[in-house]
């Protein structure tokens, strides 16, 4: 296995708050899945995860195009977790495609929060058979 990428983010609770009471469902249909809306909604101190998964996504978006110009919609970077599992990233579209041309067969994530902030950090690999 080979590191392609390496991506660390760490966000304030308040201002993923802020945007969510400015933009309401705007901002969050825009930046996190259904499937992440639905498990972020169905936890205490929902802001905290919708900022944890934000830092997420950052982080892998770093791991996978630090340099890039090319154009990732937030929907296309998906972090699923079901409890007991560890959180996994699922690509789609253009992140897909990205990852793909860089020879990413996996991209591994991590993140926590407190009250103020959450963290993230994300490593892409290839397989070595694949490079």
């Amino acid at each position: 296995m080979q590191i392609v990428g390496i991506g660390t983010e760490i966000v304030e609770c308040v201002r993923i708050a802020q945007m969510i009471e400015r933009h309401r469902e705007q901002f969050i249909s825009r930046v996190f899945t259904e499937h992440e809306i639905a498990i972020c909604r169905s936890r205490r101190r929902t802001t905290e995860h919708f900022a944890a998964r934000f830092a997420a996504k950052e982080a892998v978006w770093k791991c996978l195009a630090p340099k890039s110009t090319r154009s990732i919609h937030w929907v296309e970077i998906e972090i699923q977790d079901r409890p007991g599992d560890p959180p996994r990233v699922v690509l789609h579209g253009s992140a897909r495609d990205l990852a793909l041309s860089r020879q990413v067969s996996d991209v591994f994530v991590t993140f926590a929060h407190s009250r103020h902030y959450a963290t993230a950090h994300a490593i892409a690999v290839r397989n070595s058979t694949s490079a």
